[in-house]
């Protein structure tokens, strides 16, 4: 009996307890101002009529005592593109925020605008009024109008007629897009072409695709999600894949962000002033294939930046193929592999022919023990010649050839650092330092074929090794 009395005792101890701290807060005015995790809200560009993905901005209460914010509004009221949330509750005006002393809450942040010309910014403030003066948060987004390509059971999504896109519109392309057999697709300068998660595009036999960038307005070719995290991880889409028999013309392109970059079979792809990087596994992947290629960048790759299956014909000249990576740290990342075989869809290995691999007035590096494995089938053809480029060698049988030895190899440099002023994706800019093995050693005869760099500086004197000047 005296056990229950003393519970009973101490429960009704613990509710007057609970009921004396309840009575006992108190929300002040603040008398000094709040502070922010951040002052600015970038959000992702987005497009016409598609809402964002949610960001966050922490507000902090650095006093002793609980306050009540009077109120938290957005500038441009319920006309604002932006929505927020503040602790738990949507709207655009928030009247008397209580905020505990030494806490801190959440206000999150989302945008579905309408877009107003093909590229625009939307701006905004959320704004915090008490007795300790005005604050604000910026909001800030580019809102770009937007075609869609989506492909559902009823919605094959296909282009059957000879097409040309611009830049008047971003182009968002949802599942898989294909260009139908003889049909060509120009994308011209400046236009920018969004996957979605898991999607992708098929060039169909006998069809092309021109890529018309040209300098200081590239064609982007990329993932949907345009923050800049997003800029440096891959499997963001999936691949553009060239059909038997399809043509690819890519010039000034940027292509990245997937899994992977062109995935090519029994076709042709002319590539000039481009950059390749960050796909999970391969920038290139050519089975039985021709590719010519200058002033060519490549990065981040997981398998390897090219992939060479099944032979084929392929010339790279003045390319920085680099292969560094902190996200795919634990793949090959191979700058160059090449084989005469290549196994199907149904298991059976096919072989081919390496019938040309020139590497001219290039960079092959990367962070692993070498950056060039090639597996020479005995009984079948494999050319290559390595002209005044800078490889990352480690020897026999890892490299598939002797790069001392070998009369396919003229006048190239093994292992030295070629010191690129950052090659790592988030920042990359694999221009070399004037202190590079690099610089002016390059043959005058193949620089004069591609006479300007891929920032269109000459090279027709001293040229230096890879794809910039």
């Amino acid at each position: 009996m005296k056990i229950k009395l003393l519970l009973a005792f101490s429960f009704w101890m613990l509710l007057v307890a609970v009921s004396c701290n309840k009575d006992d807060i108190t929300f002040d005015a603040p008398s000094q101002q709040l502070s922010f995790s951040k002052d600015t809200v970038f959000c992702d560009t987005v497009y016409h009529q598609v809402r964002s993905e949610t960001y966050f901005v922490k507000v902090y209460n650095n006093e002793d005592k609980d306050v009540l914010i009077p109120r938290i509004n957005l500038e441009k009221g319920s006309a604002s593109l932006y929505r927020i949330n503040v602790d738990g509750k949507p709207g655009y005006d928030f009247k008397d925020v209580p905020l505990r002393k030494k806490d801190s809450m959440y206000i999150f942040v989302e945008i579905a605008p309408e877009a107003t010309g093909p590229e625009a910014i939307a701006e905004d403030k959320i704004v915090f009024n008490s007795g300790a003066g005005q604050q604000h948060i910026t909001l800030f987004s580019v809102v770009q109008d937007a075609e869609f390509f989506i492909e559902t059971p009823g919605n094959p999504n296909v282009i059957s007629t000879h097409t040309t896109w611009n830049d008047n519109k971003a182009k968002i392309i949802y599942g898989n897009l294909t260009i139908d057999p003889n049909i060509t697709l120009d994308i011209q300068a400046g236009t920018k072409v969004y996957f979605h998660k898991n999607s992708g595009m098929k060039v169909s036999s006998g069809a092309t695709l021109n890529i018309n960038g040209v300098f200081d307005n590239e064609v982007i070719l990329r993932g949907d999600r345009n923050d800049p995290y997003y800029d440096t991880i891959p499997k963001n889409w999936n691949s553009i894949r060239m059909e038997p028999n399809s043509i690819l013309n890519m010039n000034f392109a940027r292509l990245f962000g997937g899994t992977r970059g062109l995935d090519m079979k029994q076709n042709t792809a002319n590539i000039s002033n481009s950059f390749i990087h960050t796909f999970f596994e391969y920038g290139i992947y050519a089975v039985g294939s021709t590719v010519t290629a200058n002033n060519l960048v490549m990065n981040n790759c997981g398998e390897s930046c090219i992939g060479i299956f099944r032979g084929g014909n392929h010339s790279y000249t003045h390319a920085t193929i680099a292969n560094y990576s902190k996200t795919m740290g634990s793949y090959n990342r191979n700058g160059i592999t090449a084989a005469n075989e290549w196994k199907n869809a149904a298991g059976t290995t096919e072989q081919g022919a390496l019938q040309r691999l020139d590497i001219k007035n290039s960079i092959v590096f990367s962070d692993r023990n070498n950056s060039v494995n090639f597996e020479q089938t005995p009984g079948q053809q494999f050319e290559f010649l390595i002209q005044n480029s800078l490889i990352k060698y480690s020897g026999v049988p890892e490299a598939g050839f002797n790069f001392d030895t070998s009369p396919n190899v003229i006048q190239s440099i093994k292992n030295e650092d070629p010191q690129f002023l950052n090659y790592f994706a988030a920042k990359m800019n694999l221009r070399v330092k004037t202190t590079s093995p690099a610089r002016g050693k390059g043959n005058l005869t193949v620089a004069g074929t591609v006479p300007f760099d891929i920032v269109n500086v000459s090279r027709t004197t001293n040229p230096t090794l890879g794809a910039y000047q």
